[in-house]
């Protein structure tokens, strides 16, 4: 009987190595382009409080990407305002102005292209419209609010004597209760409160309300040909044909020659 000799075992096979997973790529994300955007504007037609169509025959500009000067018009279906880059059948879309306004939503940019670069605009040169700066307006009411407010502040810190002299270079009738001057001193300040302010500091304003009291007292007699003494009827200064005698002896006044005069003047009124 044959003997069969069980062969022995070979070394155990070497495990094959665990495939590693790859991570996967991450998946890129889109990036969008950058496009100019717009807020949305207003615009104030320059020529005309009410309503304004805004011509575009024949309107060019300078574009600098080509070097060219090129045709541009307003068509609300084509995105470019440049002619030769719209469809031959496009048609101009009318530009209108009412009550001198035009809103333009951040959703027209290509209307809010077409205004901003038009040769008509007041930022270009033009002077058919301009752009309404809100922010800019909105400084401007704040500051006009702050100078009125000063203005009438003036009317309740400075003395009586100081506000019936600006009251009289004002023309305001003083020989009334001092309520009443101080209302009419009110409404000039607020509608010229940069004016009623800088009047205090005014020596023109001081020297007129001077020669109105002077005059309001009789110490000085004032006709259209010439100023002189009320008392003594010596004559002062001529007055020329056709200005104001009042201006005319303030500006003489404030001469270094008048210097005795006011003096004098001052003497009397006190």
């Amino acid at each position: 009987m044959n003997q069969t000799t069980k062969r022995p075992p070979g070394r155990p096979k070497k495990a094959a190595p665990a495939v590693q997973e790859q991570p996967k790529p991450k998946a890129k994300r889109a990036v969008k382009r950058k496009h100019q955007t717009y807020e949305a504007r207003e615009f104030k037609a320059l020529q005309s409080s009410g309503t304004f169509l805004l011509m575009q025959s024949g309107v060019t500009v300078y574009d600098e990407d080509t070097d060219t000067v090129r045709e541009i018009r307003y068509c609300e279906r084509e995105n470019s305002i440049f002619k030769d880059e719209q469809h031959a059948n496009s048609v101009k879309t009318p530009i209108t102005f009412r009550m001198g306004r035009l809103f333009v939503p951040r959703t027209q940019p290509n209307l809010m292209n077409y205004l901003t670069v038009h040769p008509g605009n007041k930022a270009n040169g033009g002077s058919l419209f301009a752009i309404i700066d809100t922010v800019k307006k909105a400084e401007l009411d704040i500051d006009q609010e702050f100078l009125v407010n000063d203005a009438v502040n003036l009317i309740r810190t400075k003395e009586l004597d100081d506000l019936l002299a600006v009251a009289l270079a004002f023309n305001i009738d003083v020989d009334r209760p001092i309520a009443e001057i101080k209302h009419d001193l009110l409404i000039k300040a607020k509608k010229s409160p940069q004016t009623f302010i800088e009047s205090f500091d005014n020596p023109v304003v001081s020297m007129k309300s001077l020669v109105k009291q002077a005059r309001s007292y009789n110490i000085i007699s004032v006709s259209k040909k010439e100023i002189k003494w009320a008392d003594t009827n010596k004559h002062i200064i001529s007055v020329p044909a056709g200005q104001d005698p009042i201006d005319v002896f303030v500006r003489y006044c404030m001469t270094e020659a008048a210097a005795p005069l006011v003096a004098e003047i001052e003497r009397q009124l006190a």
